[in-house]
């Protein structure tokens, strides 16, 4: 970076300075800063500075970029490159660090976090008092105060006796004292001279201080060793019994770096399996397969009405242990299967007044998708949802049990770090796998948790954790690597077999031409956005998309996903077990009927579905006749309708309707008396309290549902019947909620500005820049201190007029309609009407202003 020929005085002088790309980097990384637009680069520098901003900015700073802020906040103020230097690479000059530390430093400055030339960095006030040691926050870094800060309290003449025993001469003042220590301390072959001299027992002290904590305890009357070092100043104490390291002591003992362990390169994402590509895709295809199975398989089984909605809403814990029961899955599986589906948009509470779970109306449109759409919609509201199901089953900050569907699920930094493992993943060599750990090291450098807070089951580590087990159960990876399709739903081509030739796709991609070989799943008119490298971070990131160029990453996804997936099948094989196994997945119409006629016994690449008396009365239920029912196996069977199963039909159908039971409040009537005799005489009929009314006839003050499912249970086959004597055909009513959105996800602070809301943003910072800084001659009673210039109303138009003859540009004070007052930089052109027509320097426009509405006027200075 040039130093410019005036040196910056303040953070505002330093973003004047600035051109309009590097201010959109700031505002970037910032958004909060334009939220909104400040009137001017003064006010963009004091809302750069307030606590809140300033945290935020250094929560997304990596490791080293961090480390080198922490150094800086110990360091002086201002302080050189050289002295930033030697405090990161110490002494020996480590070559990473300085060869890593200039972009660490751009990253402060581009983010406002420092400012000022090589000669004179300096980290801004709020930043240095967040990161500078304190007793009650003490630094990273491990340091203390300096011996200035240590000695604040001190008595002169005590400071004098520790300058005596040091072996430095004796001085007219503390200040002087304090800084014959300093640089003694600052000296290194003179502190070694010192240190050589000292007892082996207070060497051990100061080596067990000097990384940190710096603080120790001391008795009143400390021990030979320790009283050696308090005489010298090398310990100086803080409290009554409590000794500091001083700062400069413990950085000639470090060698003088202020960190302990420099990390000035990003871990690397280690392998931990390499698999063939066609086998990562395949993987991944079936889990993609298996992820539309079970969501269809949920939202059926809550067709007609799911579990009900508790009063602080979300799931029961008992309705999330049944619909995983259901699922055949684990309840944390269940829980993220009921939250995709939810992110989705394909489930929601009805609103009723007994509220339950439903699907929604979208949940019959994306039925009738193609399977690659359907798993695109899928996989894209995965991915940007905040909402996380991992947290299911866990406590809020009120110790409130947190449930699925619950609120409180709400992240706001999941996207990014999804997105993020995601595209650690995509970094990797085609069908290669990663070992999680590293992928959890990477993370930590890139964000590093500050104070206490800092350990290994933080958020961001537990995020990472569940996107790759989520990942897998989705399909966007197969045995653990990032499969083809999900390449392409980050934004990104599928990987290529060789690094030039995947990257020659990836740039002719990105600058919208049409690649140079097949792409597969990618329509000619698909065009995926650019992806630059980040600024700040030393590696390439693919930053996440907005949604309108997610919708079109995820098409091409699903596109590229759906020659993977196995085509539906239209017919069973048929057993003689009263079985029938379906190889794949079944046609919708046909897995509908045979859901009907039959039960699943066992789900996986094939389907077993078991035949029982009670899934055949169930068939008949629904208005089937057994000759609809020989028919439709027949139809759809490659093997012979087996003799058992042909048996059972028609023996169901032969008892089925011989018993009717209607509303007495219920009775049950069959023409064969005896079948009736033998319902009297059993006992399990005793809870029914039938009575005879006629020999055909037995009454019941039990409701009709309740006396069917009574006589089923013994073993009988009845029917219902409407109250003209028809036979009830029961169906399925599909139960579904009002039309409802997909949840927005809580977004981590103000989303990041696109290049539109930028460039107006900048624009018209440098124009209240410019009213505001632009340089007046005084006229009439003109402002002072920022104020609005007043003059009189001849003063105004007489100022005008001359300008519009001279060409000169003024300085005016204005009050619009509403009464908000601000200050422009007009060129006048035209004067007449009480208006003034002018080119307005602020809005880079020509404007017209009443001049009742002009405050005052002043001419701008010649320079």
């Amino acid at each position: 970076m040039s130093n410019p020929a005036t040196p910056p005085r303040s953070l505002a002088e330093a973003l004047r300075a600035r051109d309009d790309a590097s201010l959109a980097v700031l505002l970037r990384a910032r958004p909060d800063l334009i939220t909104p637009v400040p009137t001017d680069l003064t006010q963009l520098a004091t809302r750069a500075g307030t606590r809140a901003s300033v945290l935020r900015a250094l929560e997304r700073l990596d490791r080293f970029a961090l480390q080198t802020a922490e150094a800086l906040a110990v360091a002086g103020d201002p302080a050189s490159y050289r002295e930033l230097l030697g405090l990161m690479a110490g002494d020996d000059g480590d070559p990473a660090v300085v060869a890593a530390l200039p972009r660490a430093l751009g990253a402060l400055r581009n983010q406002a976090l420092v400012w000022g030339d090589d000669d004179r960095l300096r980290l801004v006030r709020t930043a240095r008092e967040v990161l500078a040691p304190s007793p009650q926050y003490p630094s990273p870094t491990g340091l203390g105060p300096t011996v200035r800060e240590a000695t604040s309290g001190m008595s002169p003449g005590r400071i004098q006796e520790i300058v005596a025993d040091a072996g430095l001469p004796s001085t007219h003042d503390p200040v002087s004292a304090v800084d014959a220590l300093t640089k003694l301390f600052g000296h290194r072959k003179k502190m070694a001279g010192l240190l050589a001299t000292a007892p082996a027992e207070s060497r051990e002290v100061l080596g067990r201080l000097v990384w940190g904590p710096p603080y120790g305890q001391v008795t009143p009357e400390p021990a030979a060793h320790l009283r050696w070092l308090l005489d010298r100043g090398l310990l100086l104490p803080t409290a009554p019994g409590t000794v500091v390291l001083p700062r400069e002591v413990a950085l000639h003992l470090r060698g003088g770096r202020a960190h302990r362990e420099p990390e000035p390169v990003p871990p690397a994402v280690e392998a931990a399996a390499t698999h063939r590509p066609q086998v990562v895709d395949a993987t991944a295809a079936g889990q993609a397969y298996t992820a539309l199975a079970t969501v269809e398989e949920l939202l059926k089984d809550w067709d007609e009405g799911g579990p009900a909605v508790l009063r602080a809403g979300g799931l029961s814990v008992r309705d999330l242990k049944r619909t995983a029961v259901a699922l055949d899955v684990p309840e944390p599986i269940a829980a993220f299967w009921v939250e995709l589906a939810y992110a989705a948009g394909l489930l929601a509470s009805d609103g009723e007044a007994d509220e339950r779970y439903a699907a929604t109306p979208a949940y019959d449109e994306w039925l009738d998708r193609p399977p690659g759409e359907r798993w695109a919609q899928l996989a894209s509201a995965w991915l940007t949802a905040t909402r996380t199901c991992g947290l299911v089953g866990g406590r809020d900050a009120k110790d409130r049990a947190l449930s699925a569907l619950g609120p409180g699920l709400d992240r706001s930094a999941a996207p990014e770090v999804r997105h993020r493992v995601l595209t650690l993943l995509a970094a990797l060599p085609e069908g290669t796998a990663p070992a999680a750990e590293s992928v959890l090291a990477r993370l930590r450098w890139e964000r590093p948790l500050r104070g206490p807070q800092q350990r290994d089951d933080d958020l961001r580590s537990r995020l990472a954790r569940w996107t790759l087990t989520e990942a897998e159960l989705l399909g966007v990876t197969g045995r653990g690597a990032l499969s083809a399709h999900g390449h392409t739903l980050l934004g990104a081509p599928p990987a290529e077999k060789g690094p030039a030739k995947g990257q020659e796709k990836a740039r002719e991609k990105a600058q919208g031409q049409e690649p140079s070989g097949p792409g597969p799943g990618l329509g000619p008119g698909d065009k995926l956005p650019v992806h630059h490298h980040h600024p700040d971070h030393p590696a390439a990131v693919l930053e996440p998309l907005s949604p309108p160029e997610q919708a079109v990453a995820a098409a091409a996804a699903g596109r590229l996903l759906a020659p993977l997936l196995p085509e539906p099948l239209d017919h069973v094989l048929l057993q003689a077990d009263l079985t029938a196994v379906a190889p794949g997945p079944l046609r919708r119409p046909l897995a509908d009927a045979l859901g009907v006629l039959a039960d699943v016994e066992s789900k996986g690449g094939a389907t077993v579905y078991r035949f029982t008396p009670a899934s055949v009365r169930r068939a008949l239920d629904a208005g089937r006749t057994a000759t609809d029912l020989h028919a439709f196996l027949t139809t759809h069977s490659r093997t012979p309708v087996p003799q058992p199963l042909a048996y059972l039909i028609d023996d169901v159908a032969r008892r089925h309707g011989h018993l009717r039971v209607g509303a007495a409040s219920a009775y049950v009537r069959c023409d064969d008396d005896t079948v009736l005799n033998e319902i009297m005489a059993d006992k399990r009929a005793a809870a029914l309290r039938l009575r005879r009314l006629a020999p055909t006839v037995l009454a019941t003050q039990a409701d009709p549902a309740t006396l069917l499912e009574g006589l089923r249970a013994m073993g009988y086959a009845p029917a219902a019947e409407s109250a003209e004597g028809d036979v009830l055909i029961t169906r399925a009513h599909a139960h579904r909620t009002p039309p409802r959105t997909a949840p927005e996800p809580v977004p981590d602070g103000p989303p990041t500005p696109d290049t539109t809301l930028l460039a107006a943003a900048i624009r018209a910072i440098r124009a209240g820049d410019l009213a505001a800084t632009t340089p007046r001659k005084p006229a009439g009673t003109a402002a002072r201190g920022g104020e609005l210039p007043r003059t009189t109303a001849a003063e105004t138009l007489a100022t005008m007029q001359a300008a519009v003859l001279t060409g000169d540009t003024l300085w005016i004070g204005y009050v619009n309609a509403e009464g908000t007052a601000s200050q422009r930089v007009i060129a006048p052109i035209r004067v007449e009407g009480g208006f003034v027509t002018a080119y307005d320097h602020t809005a880079d426009e020509v404007r017209t202003y009443p001049l009742h509405r002009v405050t005052g006027v002043a001419e701008l200075a010649e320079d």
